[in-house]
């Protein structure tokens, strides 16, 4: 969120999506740029349609903290499903387990980048992700990512921005094939 507004001024940007809750002072600041360029907004949308590919937001209910209010994503692209969970922790993974069926996840981008409140066992079992994708900084302050976290990704093929660089998901009905770039 830190950097959407340079985003929205560097880049060509037609709407732009908001979690549910209310707007926090990093959010009304983007809204006042927003509203100047004219860009659309939405908050706590239930779904997209993008071409043929829905994307589902997968609410479960307001939380008391702005991490666990992070959007997450859930779609199937020619047969393969990714899940990309934003900053949510294992209070929201419970949530979302309590009230979405999802198993095989084909790509995870793993969610608050790998902390200890997130990727909890019992989560990360359940949707069995194939590959997972941790967006992390070299040598952050934060120690991210944790080694609780890997450990219950074992099963999973890591793929994490401060060791690989940046990764690319390509797709087509027959296999996936990720590629990563030095940072």
């Amino acid at each position: 969120m830190g950097e959407a507004i340079n985003l929205v001024n560097k880049f060509k940007v037609e709407n732009v999506i908001f979690n549910c809750g209310p707007y926090n002072v990093l959010e009304q600041e983007l809204i006042k740029v927003l509203d100047k360029k004219k860009i659309k907004y939405y908050s706590c949308i239930k779904e997209l349609n993008i071409d043929n590919n829905k994307f589902h937001f997968l609410q479960t209910k307001y939380y008391d903290n702005e991490n666990d209010n992070s959007t997450v994503i859930y779609t199937k692209l020619d047969g393969h499903k990714f899940m990309f969970m934003g900053d949510a922790g294992v209070e929201k993974e419970k949530d979302i387990l309590d009230k979405y069926n999802l198993s095989n996840v084909d790509v995870l981008k793993v969610g608050h980048h790998g902390s200890k409140t997130s990727s909890s066992k019992s989560f990360i079992n359940e949707i069995n992700p194939k590959n997972s994708i941790i967006s992390v900084g070299k040598n952050n302050r934060y120690g991210h990512p944790n080694k609780e976290a890997l450990n219950n990704l074992e099963d999973s093929k890591i793929y994490r921005t401060d060791q690989e660089g940046s990764t690319e998901i390509k797709i087509n009905k027959m296999e996936d094939k990720i590629k990563t770039y030095s940072p």
